[in-house]
């Protein structure tokens, strides 16, 4: 064979200038192609994330409205009287300029009943919902509420106790005005020890936390049945708290409720990116740095003790936080940077104008709550569920 043949055979490699002549025209038809498909965008045409910011502050904008709105509705109007909207502003802007002395009867009326009661009711509703997505993001359930731990049951039990039976805790006295919030927050949190301690013996799963939380509620559920039985003189002094009720919410508690959960609830915001890489999969998030099994009891641990909080002063309000994180989620996908927040601003909202029906409805008699958002609750996650159900099936 010929060196001619040789070099036909077996060409020469390409020099670094024909390399770097390859790559020029190969980025040129990129940046092309590039070119022709950013013109045949629409101009209004948006990136998924950049969408869903949006909606989110379209939706933060409307709840912190209306819950502006919720809230001089509710220090205006009760079962006790109506007074216009700008009198009642301008007797609480009075009656906070006096520091709560030397009312007339209309600032006192604003000052000491309706406005503990409106804030009361911003930071439970703030709360649950804020606790509800936690937990549904913890299962990886968007059915689970607050209370799936058993915590309602728990506190109910030891509250509606100590009532029947005219008991008292070794450090508070029985006729104390916080005998039964601080006897909810303890059954409360030892419904939910008890709930971890069989979840994680029977393996820790999602499914174990929800089965646990079951078996336990159900047990301090029956065990409340019996102590109502043996005592009903008391009866309708539990009943306000079984079913929610901010009616007896004073300023010697409002400050209880609202500090410590707003304050629980905002700084669970701190955690929002941990909770969108333990969405991707345990598995994946730990390859991503994050001890999830220690995330994991801290974050049901303070999702528990808001819960609690919020149970201890108004009782047991259900489907709060299962229907307002579940709607966030719908409306806003699955980064919880923008769910968290906006459970926190709807459930505020929800709550607010749920009271305000309660106080309404059938004056001069107020309905539980509880019983308002059940009934509003229902038909709204109805919905929901016939709209993504089957995202749902096993």
């Amino acid at each position: 064979m010929t060196n001619l043949d040789s070099a036909k055979t077996h060409p020469a490699a390409p020099s670094l200038d024909d390399e770097s002549n390859w790559y020029r025209r190969r980025f040129k038809t990129v940046r092309k192609g590039m070119k022709g498909l950013r013109d045949d965008m629409e101009p209004g045409d948006e990136s998924d994330i950049a969408r869903k910011k949006k909606r989110f502050l379209i939706i933060a904008v409307f709840g912190i409205i209306m819950t502006l709105i919720a809230f001089f509705i509710s220090i205006s109007i009760a079962a006790g009287g109506v007074i216009p909207i700008s009198d009642a502003i301008s007797s609480l802007v009075s009656a906070i300029q006096k520091h709560g002395t030397n009312l007339n009867n209309e600032e006192l009326y604003i000052y000491a009943s309706r406005l503990p009661r409106a804030l009361a009711a911003i930071a439970v509703g703030a709360g649950l919902s804020i606790a509800g997505c936690m937990y549904q993001a913890i299962i990886r359930n968007p059915l689970v509420d607050p209370y799936i731990t058993g915590v309602s049951s728990g506190s109910g039990c030891l509250a509606v106790a100590l009532v029947a039976v005219g008991a008292s805790l070794p450090f508070v006295a029985a006729n104390n005005l916080y005998l039964i919030p601080v006897a909810a927050i303890i059954g409360g949190l030892i419904a939910f020890a008890i709930t971890m301690l069989v979840a994680e013996c029977s393996g820790g799963s999602a499914t174990n936390y929800i089965l646990a939380g079951v078996i336990v509620g159900f047990a301090f559920s029956s065990v409340q049945t019996i102590f109502l039985t043996l005592d009903s003189s008391n009866f309708s002094e539990v009943m306000w708290w079984l079913y929610g009720s901010f009616a007896q919410v004073t300023w010697e508690n409002a400050w209880l409720v609202f500090i410590p959960v707003l304050l629980l609830s905002f700084v669970s915001l701190i955690w929002a990116r941990e909770f969108n890489l333990f969405m991707m999969g345990e598995e994946q998030a730990k390859q991503l740095g994050l001890n999830v099994k220690l995330f994991k009891r801290v974050m049901m641990i303070l999702a528990s003790i808001i819960t609690s909080l919020c149970v201890a002063f108004v009782g047991i309000i259900g489907f709060v936080g299962l229907v307002v994180p579940h709607a966030c989620r719908m409306a806003l996908g699955g980064d919880h940077r923008l769910i968290m927040p906006a459970s926190i601003i709807i459930g505020a909202m929800l709550m607010m104008f749920a009271d305000i029906i309660a106080r309404m409805a059938m004056i001069p008699l107020e309905l539980p709550v509880g019983a308002i958002t059940a009934i509003i609750g229902t038909p709204v996650f109805a919905y929901m569920l016939i709209r993504k159900g089957r995202e749902y099936d096993g």
